[in-house]
């Protein structure tokens, strides 16, 4: 996690975001990006000039006010940032189109994000820019819900269905838990009416984590009436600091583990959720 980026529209949620991407590069020698995306109309952007069309005052004046922005906010969270590499980034291009392009062209670790309070993921997962940020991402995403003065994480849970194509998010949700010395909880959330046998779960168990050197007993089968309300009563029972999950591309979290998981996945949780792309 040597490159953070941390997309802001300077408001609360992203500057709850960014105090953690602080402790994150503090912990772990890490430098900022800090982004900050201007959508402009086409005809005020010239691709050749950096974005910025022309001598329009328009784009100028959207210009010069980020850049002050940047200012007021680098002053406001002085004492987080103290000693950390920050970079200014702005560009002039659609939010999740924008995220992307910096990630790729910075080679960033991982993108953290802000969202608003309790009912955050049903703003992040219907067509917001958060949700299409997610669901696009070849780097993990981390959504921070509420201000977190520590980030420390020491139970990490992480659901699945145990399918082979989610192995790829395991994996990386693995490799994760080990840079944040954090205990990591495989969950399968067993429902009524996709029931499966202990048996048939080993089964499937066995073949998803084969090469992969993850501690069995930290596997849990969790018996609940939906796949949310499992997710949320699992979460809670171990006291996870972090939930992990896979996402698919264009399908979004509504399919992270059985193909029709609904946007209200732990809607009413203030958990941290960092997502992998399966």
């Amino acid at each position: 996690m040597k490159r953070i980026l941390v997309p802001t529209d300077f408001s609360l949620p992203a500057d709850n975001a960014l105090k953690v991407a602080a402790q994150i590069a503090k912990k772990y020698d890490g430098e900022i990006y800090i982004l900050h995306l201007l959508e402009l109309p086409l005809q005020l952007i010239d691709p050749l000039n950096e974005g910025i069309g022309g001598d329009l005052p328009e784009s100028m004046f959207f210009l010069k006010l980020a850049h002050k922005k940047f200012a007021e906010l680098l002053d406001k969270m002085s004492y987080h940032l103290e000693g950390i590499k920050i970079h200014e980034v702005v560009e002039f291009n659609s939010t999740s189109d924008g995220v992307l392009s910096t990630v790729k062209k910075y080679d960033c670790d991982i993108i953290v994000m802000g969202s608003n309070g309790s009912d955050c993921l049903q703003d992040i997962f219907i067509g917001s820019n958060t949700e299409k940020v997610v669901r696009s991402s070849k780097i993990p995403v981390l959504v921070i819900k509420k201000e977190m003065p520590i980030f420390k994480i020491e139970n990490f849970a992480f659901v699945s269905n145990l399918t082979i194509k989610n192995r790829k998010a395991f994996k990386s949700a693995f490799e994760f838990s080990k840079i944040l010395n954090a205990q990591l909880h495989l969950a399968y959330i067993n429902t009524p009416n996709k029931f499966k046998t202990t048996e048939e779960i080993d089964s499937f168990l066995d073949e998803f984590i084969s090469g992969i050197n993850y501690d069995i007993s930290q596997f849990h089968i969790y018996n609940d009436v939906t796949v949310e309300r499992g997710i949320r009563n699992f979460s809670s029972k171990i006291n996870a600091d972090l939930i992990g999950i896979g996402t698919h591309g264009r399908k979004g979290i509504s399919h992270f583990i059985s193909g029709s998981i609904a946007e209200g996945v732990v809607n009413h949780v203030q958990t941290p959720i960092l997502t992998f792309k399966i």
